[in-house]
């Protein structure tokens, strides 16, 4: 019997910020879908980790003149997916840097008669915030609602969506996550150090947050967000025409209240006295940005288009599982916990 050698042609995505939170879990779910994944990173100590998830690394950064170009040549010259996973302050300049990559990257494809398709990381809190749980006027976010974001990430917001006015180069779509939860957990981690925190020093008997308990926060497990950049890339193989040029949302199935994450909070951490809401000013006033941006956001578009659905746990339905992964990641001194804390004392303030 005769062995067939031919060797099966592969999908290849490049990622962008690919040991960030969102662009780690990316690499991780295309690789173990089968395609062949670069990942680039600026810091050399990273490469081990993205060995280690099977991904091929690149080491370089987002620039007009991107250091790292020859050597991803050495590897492939045509990219069917690009995703973009880096952020920056201020975003308008580092875009400038994005835009410079995306154009070469897709040129150098195009030679070879393949158009990219670029997968632009954004934010549902592009949107701004909807109304409270309850309200008679409470609607959801969808990709029609207009773009009201919060001051600081305004550059983000409308800089992001000059990658569609590329299509001669490649077709691109907009992707707003809510926030995410789960290992690192990124800005939900910081509201297991506020309970942290609160139950250690202050010894007090409730946890005490500074924001109405009808505040809807909907969120996303890591690993469903990452599944809906490969269900859209995927989509794409067959149907590109429905993804270039759209946005989309990427929510969890339900979205939560305060109450509800508040309540498990205070349950896990063992406060006697529950969680409560107290007027600003008696707790640090950062907590109210943390726990108080209400925001509802439909992602019916995606799971129409592609069948993507989410599949892990709400946050509050098992906080103590991420809770206990939050304080690996911790206890590791995991770089993307330092940069969350570093950017939220500088955008807020300090939470405890």
């Amino acid at each position: 019997m005769e062995i067939a050698t031919t060797t099966s042609p592969r999908n290849t995505v490049f990622v962008t910020g690919a040991t960030g939170y969102i662009g780690g879990a990316v690499c991780r779910v295309f690789a173990r879908a089968g395609w062949r994944v670069f990942g680039l990173v600026r810091n050399p100590e990273a490469i081990d980790d993205l060995i280690a998830d099977e991904v091929i690394p690149i080491v370089g950064s987002i620039s007009k003149e991107p250091n790292f170009l020859n050597e991803l040549y050495k590897h492939t010259q045509t990219f069917d997916v690009i995703i973009s996973c880096t952020e920056a302050v201020p975003f308008c300049h580092h875009y400038e840097g994005i835009s410079t990559v995306l154009e070469l990257l897709s040129k150098t494809s195009n030679e070879k008669g393949v158009k990219p398709l670029v997968l632009m990381t954004s934010s549902c809190k592009d949107y701004g915030t909807t109304s409270l749980h309850g309200a008679p006027d409470l609607v959801p976010h969808t990709e029609t609602t207009p773009l009201g974001p919060p001051g600081f990430l305004h550059e983000r917001t409308f800089t992001s969506l000059k990658a569609l006015e590329h299509s001669d180069l490649f077709d691109a779509a907009i992707l707003r996550p809510t926030p995410l939860f789960g290992y690192g957990s990124s800005y939900c981690g910081l509201m297991f150090e506020v309970a942290a925190a609160s139950i250690s020093s202050d010894a007090k008997p409730s946890l005490d947050i500074p924001a109405d308990f009808s505040t809807i926060l909907h969120s996303c497990h890591i690993d469903d967000c990452a599944a809906a950049y490969l269900a859209l890339a995927t989509h794409a193989e067959k149907d590109r025409v429905s993804v270039a040029g759209e946005c989309f949302n990427i929510s969890g199935r339900r979205y939560e209240t305060l109450g509800e994450v508040a309540g498990s909070l205070a349950r896990e951490y063992g406060f006697v006295g529950g969680a409560r809401e107290v007027p600003p000013g008696t707790v640090p006033v950062a907590r109210a940005a943390l726990f108080g941006f209400s925001q509802w956001v439909d992602s019916s578009k995606i799971r129409e288009l592609t069948g993507w659905s989410d599949k892990r746990a709400l946050l509050s339905e098992d906080l103590s599982i991420y809770r206990g992964a939050y304080e690996v990641a911790v206890a590791k001194a995991d770089e993307g916990v330092r940069r969350v804390r570093q950017r939220a004392i500088k955008v807020w303030g300090e939470l405890v």
